[in-house]
């Protein structure tokens, strides 16, 4: 029974040592039960061609080694596979953002033309999606082998639930469906109120979304993310008689470590408050810290970085009369996309004030 034994040998070495004497010693004796069973309807020995055929049914040593293996049984089961795909959504949503932004500013900029634009989001989507999927996967296969699984898993809640409706419009099947049908209208309007409430997250998986959103980022930010060609640095041309691309140049390479560590510790406080099940003065700690942080990185911007020569004004009144004029367009000495980064980081820093009274009032009362 030469096929016997190469076919218990391979079973064999997908066994682990301590048990694999006992098991291959009860599969032989369940293979040669059938192997008799079968000569005895034949009344004749069985040929090798009808050995094979048994040994198939018995099954692919694979998967007849895997029935005596203890722990998962697939690469994401599925209790994780619902947070898996959302994390899916949200890691492709914000590379696809960054794409697209890039190279829309490109184009706007005249540095590549429709085109060569097209061609290249395309590329970029496709390699940046499987970066993010298969970091993901990686993720939640190290998740999935893990005795004790997270708090967001192991202990969910039902406000955690509404989480998994997000996306539900972009359902790929739902969507494949109506189009087989020629129904091309769209789905009915919902209200505000409605479209506010649908949005709301729980305190978890707003701390799921965030590290997901600012794992992406931060591999963008540091080149780990192919979204080529577009690199921070590599966003603006001249525009106006303005070398945007060397500010950007030299603003990248001030913050290019404050921007990272800030990324790092944002990700490591989000995957810490979703472990904790995003406790509400953790979080408002956390958010005050990090918009102070952004604020700061904000008033550099302002005052001390490259771009601060094009968008610095000293009072209220030369802000309003570069906005005036960049809205009657009665021209702009410093040229419009100055004047628009201009409003742009007032109005970051304004949204990071925003964010820091928020935080420290929901610190102070504590919900």
């Amino acid at each position: 029974m030469d096929l016997v034994e190469r076919y218990l040998n391979a079973v064999a070495a997908q066994l682990p040592k301590e048990t694999r004497d006992d098991i291959v010693a009860e599969l032989r004796d369940e293979i040669m039960g059938r192997i008799e069973a079968l000569e005895a309807r034949l009344g004749r020995a069985a040929t090798d061609d009808e050995v094979e055929v048994l040994l198939r049914e018995v099954g692919h040593p694979l998967t007849v080694a895997a029935r005596y293996r203890s722990g998962p049984q697939a690469l994401i089961g599925p209790e994780l596979y619902p947070w898996w795909m959302f994390g899916v959504k949200v890691g492709l949503t914000v590379m696809a953002c960054v794409t697209l932004i890039g190279l829309a500013v490109r184009v706007l900029v005249g540095d590549v033309d429709v085109g060569p634009a097209i061609g290249q989001g395309v590329s970029s989507l496709i390699s940046g999606a499987i970066a993010v999927v298969g970091l993901l996967t990686a993720i939640g296969f190290v998740l999935e082998r893990q005795q004790k699984k997270p708090d967001f898993i192991a202990r969910w809640r039902v406000k955690d639930l509404g989480l998994f409706q997000l996306g539900g419009d972009f359902d790929a099947e739902r969507w494949g469906e109506r189009l087989a049908r020629g129904d091309w209208s769209r789905a009915p309007a919902k209200s505000g109120r409605e479209v506010r409430k649908g949005a709301q997250m729980s305190p978890v998986a707003r701390a799921v979304a965030s590290a997901i959103g600012w794992t992406v980022v931060l591999l963008w930010w540091t080149g780990l993310l192919q979204v080529a060609p577009i690199r921070p640095d590599e966003l603006a041309g001249v525009v106006d008689g303005v070398d945007y691309g060397r500010i950007l140049a030299d603003m990248v390479r001030v913050a290019y470590w404050p921007v990272a560590l800030f990324a790092v510790c944002r990700i490591g406080f989000d995957l810490m408050r979703a472990a904790s099940g995003g406790n509400v003065r953790v979080t408002a700690l956390g958010d005050l810290a990090f918009g102070i942080a952004a604020a700061w990185g904000v008033l550099w911007i302002w005052f001390w970085s490259a771009l601060s020569p094009i968008v610095w004004v000293g009072t209220a009144t030369e802000f309003m009369e570069r906005v005036r004029r960049l809205l009657d367009g009665s021209g702009d000495q410093v040229g419009g996309l100055a004047t628009i980064l201009m409003i742009v980081v007032v109005w970051a820093f304004a949204a990071e004030v925003a964010r820091v009274v928020r935080a420290t009032a929901r610190l102070i009362v504590g919900r």
